[in-house]
């Protein structure tokens, strides 16, 4: 049932350093905060050509964000498919989970990845969030393994 009142928020490609800044803060805030992974590996070289998405709230606050890697220079974390890009670093503020914003970043991303041509989106998703992701299509693949001490396995959905 749609009341024709507008959603909370919207989802959108980060465009400039402001938005690009956001994006880190959300990511600091969730990874290097509440789950204390080392801020000098949260930040690395395929930030620069990452294709960034963030939810942004009315009022212009960000609540999430998220990147797709894509092209040769990421094939190592798609298995050398380069019709397949990587979904990662997907982070939703503490104070807004549970809203959707976590499953309408997944698809901005899957949208985004349409949009350059892929056939398919990989990701590691965080032993906790398998089932999240199922819920969205994913299906998990391979063997668990640490990735900043934390449990993840490779999961992929075909767009």
């Amino acid at each position: 049932m749609t009341t024709g009142t507008p959603a909370p928020y919207t989802t959108r490609r980060a465009v400039d350093e402001s938005d690009l800044a956001a994006c880190f803060q959300v990511r600091k805030e969730v990874f290097v905060g509440e789950q204390n992974v080392p801020e000098e590996i949260e930040y690395d070289a395929y930030d620069a050509d990452a294709v960034h998405v963030i939810a942004v709230a009315a009022d212009g606050s960000v609540l999430g964000a998220g990147r797709l890697l894509h092209g040769a220079g990421v094939a190592a974390k798609t298995g050398g498919d380069l019709t397949v890009g990587s979904l990662g670093r997907l982070a939703v503020t503490k104070r807004t989970r549970g809203l959707g914003v976590g499953v309408a970043l997944v698809r901005a991303i899957e949208d985004a990845a349409r949009g350059l041509g892929l056939v398919a989106v990989d990701l590691h998703a965080q032993t906790h969030a398998l089932g999240f992701y199922e819920r969205l299509g994913y299906v998990a693949y391979g063997p668990e393994f640490k990735d900043a001490g934390i449990a993840h396995r490779a999961m992929r959905r075909t767009l």
